[in-house]
C-alpha cells in the first residue's frame, strides 16, 4: 500500500468518524425516547405478528394499528392522570389546610411506649407545628402550611414540567414505533447481518438468547409494575381513597423499584385511620400486604423465568444502577444490559466446561 492509498484511508475513516459523531450529536436528545421505541415495539412484536396476518400481510396498515394500540394503551391514561392531577393537589391541598387546622393530635401512649425509639419519636412529635390543642396551634399550624406554599408550588411546577417532557417523550416513542414495526423484518435482518460479520456462525444464537432475555426482564418488570398498578387501583377505589388512578399510576412507577408499593400503600391505610375508618384501613392494609405487594413474589419471577433464569440480585443492581446511571429508561435498559451480559456469559462458560470435557451441572 503506497502513501496515497494510505492518506486515503486515513482520510475515509475521519469522515466517517465525523458522520458517525454528528449522528449521535443530532440524536443525542431522542436517545430516550428511540430505546422506548425499540423496547415497545419489540416486546409487542409477537401481537404484532398476528395484526400483521389478520390484515393480509399489509404492514402500513398493521404498523397503524398497533402504534394507535399503544397510543391507547399508554398515552391515554397519561392523559387522564393529568387532566385530575390539578383538582388532587387542590384536594390534598385542603385536606392538609383542615388537618392541621384542627391542629397534630397528641402522640398516642403506645408510642411513648416503644423501647429505644419511643421517647426520641414522641419527644418530635410535640416538635410538629400544630401540635397540641387550642386556637393558638391551629393557627400555627395554618402559619407553617403558608410558609411551605411557595417552596410546595415551585416543586409543584417543577414536577409538571418533567411530567410534561416525560409525556413528549414517550409521544415519539409511540410515533418511532410505528416505522420499527413496519421496517422491523428488515432492520433485524441488517442486524444479523452485522452480528454475523462480528460474531460468525454463533450470530443468531447470540440474538436469539438475547432476545429471550430482553423479553423476560422488560416483561417481569413492566408486567410486574402493571399488575401492582391496577391492583392498586382497584384497592383505593373500593376503599374510598381520592385520587385512585394518579395513586395507582405512582404504585406502577414505584413498583418498577424492589419494595416500592409499601411506600404508596401504606400512607393510604393511615390516611384512613386517621380519617376514623378502621374497617377500611384493615381491608387496605391487608389488600396491600397480600394482593399489591404480593404480585411481585409471584409475577415477577414467572415472568422473568419465561425468557432467562436470571438472578434476582442482578435485577436489583440493574434497576438501581440504570436509574442512576440513565435516568428513568434505565430501569429496563440496566437489567436488560445485566442480563444479556450474565446470559451470554453462562453459555460462554458452558461451551468452556464442554470442551474440556466437564460436564455441566
Amino acid at each position: 500500500m503506497n502513501n496515497h492509498q494510505r492518506v486515503e484511508n486515513v482520510l475515509t475513516l475521519a469522515a466517517l468518524g465525523f458522520l458517525v459523531l454528528g449522528c449521535l450529536t443530532v440524536l443525542a436528545p431522542f436517545v430516550s425516547a428511540l430505546l422506548w421505541a425499540v423496547i415497545l415495539a419489540f416486546s409487542t412484536w409477537r401481537i404484532y405478528e398476528r395484526v400483521l396476518r389478520a390484515c393480509g400481510h399489509r404492514q402500513g396498515l398493521a404498523a397503524g394499528l398497533m402504534t394507535l394500540g399503544l397510543a391507547l394503551l399508554l398515552l391515554a391514561p397519561v392523559l387522564m392522570v393529568g387532566a385530575q392531577l390539578g383538582e388532587n393537589i387542590d384536594n390534598l391541598m385542603g385536606a392538609a389546610r383542615r388537618f392541621l387546622a384542627r391542629g397534630v393530635p397528641a402522640p398516642p401512649p403506645w408510642l411513648l411506649g416503644l423501647p429505644v425509639i419511643g421517647p426520641h419519636v414522641s419527644e418530635y412529635w410535640a416538635l410538629l407545628p400544630g401540635s397540641g390543642e387550642g386556637e393558638a396551634a391551629s393557627a400555627k399550624a395554618l402559619a407553617w402550611l403558608e410558609a411551605q406554599a411557595k417552596p410546595i408550588s415551585a416543586w409543584l411546577l417543577q414536577r409538571g414540567l418533567d411530567l410534561g417532557q416525560a409525556l413528549l417523550q414517550l409521544t415519539l416513542s409511540v410515533f418511532a414505533s410505528f416505522y420499527l414495526y413496519r421496517d422491523g423484518v428488515d432492520v433485524v435482518a441488517r442486524l444479523r447481518a452485522g452480528m454475523e460479520r462480528i460474531a460468525g456462525k454463533r450470530a443468531q444464537s447470540l440474538i436469539d438468547l438475547s432476545a429471550r432475555t430482553i423479553r423476560g426482564v422488560v416483561y417481569g418488570i413492566l408486567g410486574t409494575a402493571l399488575a401492582q398498578g391496577i391492583a392498586a387501583a382497584i384497592g383505593f377505589t373500593v376503599a374510598g381513597i381520592p385520587g385512585p388512578l394518579v395513586l395507582g399510576l405512582l404504585t406502577f412507577v414505584v413498583s418498577i423499584i424492589p419494595a416500592g408499593p409499601p411506600l404508596i400503600w401504606i400512607p393510604a391505610t393511615l390516611w384512613l385511620l386517621q380519617e376514623g375508618s378502621p374497617g377500611w384501613a384493615a381491608f387496605m392494609g391487608l389488600w396491600g400486604f397480600f394482593i399489591i405487594s404480593g404480585i411481585d413474589n409471584v409475577v415477577r419471577p414467572w415472568l422473568i423465568s419465561q425468557g432467562a433464569a436470571l438472578p434476582f440480585i442482578l435485577v436489583l443492581l440493574g434497576v438501581v444502577g440504570g436509574l442512576l446511571t440513565f435516568g428513568f429508561i434505565g430501569i429496563f435498559l440496566g437489567p436488560t444490559l445485566l442480563a444479556v451480559g450474565f446470559a451470554m456469559l453462562r453459555e460462554w462458560t458452558r461451551e468452556r466446561r464442554l470442551q474440556g470435557g466437564t460436564a455441566e451441572p
